[in-house]
């Protein structure tokens, strides 16, 4: 007879899933946290530029912007459990690369390998959403997104708290610490997926897509060095540019391609694509400057000289503003159709920016810049899954969101980029910081970005006529009647808070 307080193993592992499933979700998130507060005392330690430790940060979103869609479309079939597993001994691998003293070079594979993660928290959503009993699957989805928004600001000052007590090789060490631990778990408690075929992967498409993301980046960031008319960075990223026009010949002619790019062609899905990659450069590019900036001692004429654990506290801000924005989107959304908020969403980050440039003299000031950030921030990433959902066929919401995902890694790793670009140009050869006047332009380029992706996002919505206005309104009704079958819940994806930042 089965005791009455006794439980199966079947029955603890169900209880288990969800906190599992939001453990890879912070996971990603200190995966994420571990390049930008780092990025200086990287540069001092392998005798490194600043702009060449940047790469610490930018190969992680490199990675994850072509491992997302390439796990997403392994781990669509019957091998789910499989792909996690694979990801995560990834990472474990990538992190013990990074937390060895072996030099930059090797520093820099290990942070490529722990991108691969970032493809993990789709597939935990996915698993949540097939394996999580109907009544408990709403509250564990938005569990997911708010623990990988939060992440963010947990996972900056921990980073800084192990690398100011224990050095720049702690933060590694507890990805390490932190991944196994994952694997183990995961090992034991994640279920089969439910049956579905198996679709081929895409690898002509992905290599397409490393190989020109690659080369339009590195292009971007030796152009100070090589000079920017020289013929061999012409020639690579010319070579770059051919290489994604391929990409996209070969996504629009593959029966299943590793990321649809047909689509695109709705205005309201193509406006929440663009306001996703947008933010993605704009929270980039901000971040790098914020947490260069505010290091930069005060003898240089600008900055703080602050700690890493107070550069990481920086960040807090930043998720509080996220998760605040998740919860406004949840209200406004009630009145009017969420794909107007898009608009809102640029306003707010564009004032973020121009607190940055006008308004940087004290911390309290800093803390608020990153606020509004947040909010900005919040707001695209709050209400694009839903305009996606509702844009497009039901059967075809994995790849749109996939698509998604690659646009907003694209963002990250063009943002962290820019930055160093930016702030490499303004100096002078030989000059170890570079001029205040750097970021301040750094700030400036990221506020025109801002302003035109406002106006051509609201373009965009004024020309799609009433229908884009109808199937907005409409769309937490059918993502809501969604949730009976295999896509995710309307209201989660209306009011999420930005999984996978």
């Amino acid at each position: 007879m089965r005791p009455i307080s006794g439980s199966t193993p079947s029955d603890r592992r169900q209880r288990a899933l969800v906190p599992v499933l939001v453990s890879l979700g912070m996971l990603v998130a200190i995966i994420s946290s571990l390049g930008a507060p780092l990025i200086p005392t990287i540069a001092a330690v392998d005798h490194v530029s600043a702009a060449d430790a940047q790469w610490s940060l930018t190969v992680t979103m490199l990675v994850g912007a072509v491992a997302t869609p390439a796990m997403g479309r392994l781990g669509d079939g019957p091998h789910r459990k499989r792909v996690i597993l694979t990801g995560l001994a990834v990472v474990l691998g990538g992190s013990l690369l990074a937390a060895l003293p072996l030099g930059f070079a090797y520093l820099i594979v290990g942070r490529a390998l722990q991108g691969v993660g970032m493809g993990l928290v789709p597939l935990a959503i996915a698993t949540a959403r097939d394996s999580v009993p109907p009544e408990r699957a709403r509250s564990a989805l938005s569990t997911l997104s708010l623990t990988t928004a939060a992440g963010v600001g947990v996972g900056y000052p921990v980073t800084g708290l192990l690398a100011q007590s224990l050095g720049m090789y702690a933060g590694f060490w507890f990805a390490v610490i932190a991944t196994a631990v994952a694997l183990v778990t995961a090992a034991v408690v994640l279920p089969a997926p439910p049956p579905r075929p198996a679709h081929p992967m895409d690898y002509p498409g992905a290599v397409l897509l490393t190989l020109g993301m690659s080369g339009l980046l590195f292009s971007l960031t030796q152009g100070e060095q090589w000079g920017w008319g020289s013929p061999r960075l012409l020639t690579l990223a010319a070579v770059a540019v051919l290489l994604l026009a391929g990409w996209v010949v070969q996504e629009l002619r593959c029966d299943h391609p590793l990321v649809d790019l047909r689509l695109v062609r709705d205005r309201t899905v193509f406006a929440a694509h663009l306001t996703t990659v947008m933010g993605g450069v704009g929270m980039y590019l901000l971040i790098s400057l914020v947490t260069r900036y505010v290091q930069t001692p005060s003898s240089a004429g600008y900055g703080f000289g602050a700690s890493v654990v107070v550069t990481g506290l920086i960040l807090v801000p930043f998720s509080a503003g996220s998760l605040l924005a998740g919860r406004v989107v949840r209200v406004l959304v009630r009145n009017r159709p969420p794909v107007r908020m898009l608009p809102v969403s640029c306003l707010f980050s564009l004032a973020a920016l121009l607190t940055f440039v006008f308004a940087h003299n004290g911390l309290w000031e800093v803390f608020v810049t990153m606020g509004l950030a947040g909010l900005g921030v919040g707001v695209s990433f709050a209400v694009t899954p839903g305009l996606i959902v509702g844009g497009v066929p039901a059967h075809e919401t994995g790849s749109a969101m996939s698509f998604n995902q690659v646009v907003k890694y694209i963002g990250y790793s063009s943002g962290s980029a820019l930055s160093a670009v930016i702030l490499q140009a303004a100096g002078t050869t030989g000059q170890g910081l570079p001029p205040e006047s750097g970021y301040r332009t750094a700030g400036l380029v990221g506020c025109a970005v801002w302003a035109a992706t406002a106006v051509v996002s609201y373009v965009l919505i004024r020309t799609g006529g009433r229908g884009a206005s109808v199937k907005a309104a409409g769309m937490e009704h059918r993502v809501r009647a969604a949730h009976n079958g295999s896509e995710p819940d309307g209201a989660d994806l209306v009011a999420g808070t930005g999984a996978e930042r």
